[in-house]
């Protein structure tokens, strides 16, 4: 397993739509993470600075980069552009 950290952030006012968009994840985008050999994905809101910390367990840094590629994928960023910069 690796574990994988980063960091993004939401636009400010954005954040309880940020937390609506997130509840509930979608299924096919859960099921597609778990089809690139993602076994834990945790995403944390500091209140403050409006970042993002993520914190990913993986099997494969390759499939962790092939997620990028996803119709899935693109589909769940387009859904969040306006929300994050």
């Amino acid at each position: 397993m690796i574990r994988k950290a980063f960091v993004m952030s939401v636009n400010r006012g954005q954040e309880e739509e940020y937390e609506r968009r997130h509840t509930p994840i979608w299924k096919e985008l859960e099921e597609m993470l778990r089809a690139h050999g993602v076994r834990a994905y945790s995403i944390y809101l500091h209140p403050e600075t409006d970042q993002l910390f993520a914190y990913a367990e993986i099997e494969d840094e390759k499939r962790w980069s092939e997620i990028a590629a996803t119709a899935i994928c693109k589909k769940w960023w387009a859904y969040m552009k306006e929300i994050m910069p």
